[in-house]
């Protein structure tokens, strides 16, 4: 997380442009702006405040319909002079109601699957698949994640786009299962890859083993 303390935007260009994304997700959820006031205000408050235009005063995001944008890092760009909030969403950030002020379309990310799976996890529905699967440990999900991947691989052998997709799917979210009873995140597998491309951008043209692509 950020020292909010260290952070030093230019308001001398006037309101600073905020753009809210969510932290997990990484969907673009609006953009708004903020006066000196306004960006000490969200920094002691750890909730988003804006300073609105048309109303001339400031305003807590979320103030009326309880949608409120909690803070979990924020970023400034190279300028100082725009900034980057990481925001923990309750609820739609829109005031239309969407997720987002932007038409990004359907999305379901790795971790929109993950979340699913410790929402089943901590709750007590005995019909839950996800329920079953953790009941029965480590050697039936193992299992399972094995012969959905044998299914994607006789769907790709068949050329049927369909059955890949459908099939990939259902590895994925086995794979989401398996992660979660070993203990792995979502994150933790994101900061390998981004190791992983790290390596291979200073490469420079050496030779690359397969473990750095």
């Amino acid at each position: 997380m950020s020292n909010y303390n260290a952070l030093q935007p230019d308001f001398s260009k006037g309101l600073l442009p905020v753009i809210l994304q969510h932290y997990t997700t990484k969907d673009v959820r609006m953009m708004g702006y903020m006066n000196e006031e306004a960006f000490e205000k969200t920094k002691q408050d750890e909730v988003v405040w804006f300073f609105s235009r048309s109303k001339n005063r400031l305003w807590k995001k979320g103030e009326t319909s309880g949608n409120l944008q909690y803070v979990k890092d924020m970023h400034l760009d190279c300028d100082q002079d725009a900034l980057l909030v990481m925001i923990d969403p309750v609820g739609p950030t829109c005031h239309t109601g969407s997720k987002s002020c932007f038409n990004l379309g359907p999305s379901f990310t790795l971790k929109d699957i993950e979340a699913t799976i410790q929402a089943r996890a901590g709750s007590s529905e005995e019909k839950s698949y996800t329920n079953y699967l953790l009941s029965e440990g480590i050697d039936k999900i193992a299992k399972k994640f094995g012969e959905e991947a044998f299914e994607v691989v006789i769907g790709a052998k068949n050329n049927n786009k369909e059955e890949v997709a459908n099939e990939t799917a259902d590895v994925l979210y086995h794979l989401g299962v398996l992660l979660h009873q070993t203990g792995v995140s979502i994150s933790d597998v994101e900061t390998v890859l981004a190791s992983r491309h790290e390596k291979q951008n200073n490469f420079k043209g050496e030779r690359k083993d397969v473990n750095n692509w």
